[in-house]
């Protein structure tokens, strides 16, 4: 069902985004933050108060789009920006193969799941954008990050327990993705990429040394800890 495919395990979330099986990345960090939406940065490295302003499509000074996060802010709110689904999938590629964005799957368009009209009001989803090999790894963008969470939430409260405690959907401030090869699922998880799980299962429990910060959700958390 493709809507399994968005998280690390299929059963633990059987209704999220539909996802591919993507190669793992070529190295190189092309995904940088300071490197996606470069150009509309101004001269003088000063934003230049564009609409997506603090972005990856259009990153503020100091840091890139992180340059806006309060210096003592919670995780989330120093996760990356996109802006706009090219950047998303600019900076997906940079760890994983995310190329030629399509607003619809290779199998043709979806009757359920990310792209259908219900599903993503439920889930404050505005776009979704298909690449990789295949078209199928899925990136969603996302309006109201705390609706969007509370929703996942939901979706792993009705596994009653069930499905794998140490998966979720890797997600930004305003972008989510995932695939269901472990190997792109681990690369956006590298410290360079910026990017944390959203992990909502009760029993999780990770290794020391793996963060566990607060989500916007009471019972979730973002992590970078992640074993399929």
């Amino acid at each position: 069902m493709r809507i399994k495919m968005i998280i690390t395990t299929v059963t633990a979330v059987s209704a999220l985004l539909t996802l591919t099986t993507a190669c793992g990345g070529d190295g190189s960090q092309a995904g940088g933050i300071g490197g996606i939406g470069g150009d509309s940065v101004a001269a003088n490295g000063e934003g230049d108060g564009g609409p997506h302003e603090g972005t990856l499509e259009n990153p503020t000074k100091n840091g890139g789009v992180n340059g806006n996060a309060p210096k003592n802010g919670t995780a989330f709110q120093k996760l990356p920006k996109a802006g706009t689904m090219a950047a998303a999938a600019r900076f997906v590629n940079g760890y994983t193969r995310c190329d030629q964005v399509s607003k619809t799957p290779s199998d043709g368009a979806p009757t359920e799941g990310p792209g259908t009209a219900e599903y993503d009001k439920a889930h404050s989803i505005t776009e979704v954008g298909h690449c990789g090999r295949g078209g199928r790894t899925t990136i969603v963008m996302i309006k109201d990050p705390k609706a969007f969470q509370t929703a996942f939430k939901a979706e792993i409260d009705a596994k009653n327990g069930g499905g794998n405690p140490d998966g979720g959907i890797v997600i930004g401030q305003d972008f989510a993705m995932g695939s269901q090869d472990s190997d792109a699922m681990a690369a956006l998880l590298q410290p360079q990429a910026g990017l944390l799980m959203l992990n909502c299962h009760p029993q999780f429990n990770p290794p020391s040394g793996f963060r566990k910060e607060p989500a916007l959700v009471k019972g979730c958390v973002l992590t970078d800890y992640y074993k399929d």
